[in-house]
């Protein structure tokens, strides 16, 4: 038996979708969490955003939700 045949990837053959699964779910909760609750005033550095710019964090959380979605539908179906 060669040692190829018997080489399994770490998570299988579904690591790509493990990792997109996380990266949209990251993305979800960052962007939701800077439009629920944005930094105290004493937490925030010099120079930064009184809160989150709407537009943007509302486009980037659908953007990884719908890569959330897709991952999950990816590994029930597959």
């Amino acid at each position: 038996m060669l040692a190829e045949e018997s080489f399994s990837p770490f998570l299988g053959d579904d690591l790509i979708v493990y990792l997109v699964l996380a990266m949209g779910g990251a993305l979800f909760a960052g962007n939701l969490a800077a439009l629920v609750r944005p930094p105290a005033g004493d937490d925030r550095a010099e120079g930064s955003l009184e809160r989150a710019p709407v537009t943007r964090s509302v486009v980037m959380a659908v953007v990884g939700l719908v890569a959330a979605l897709w991952a999950i539908a990816s590994l029930v179906s597959g």
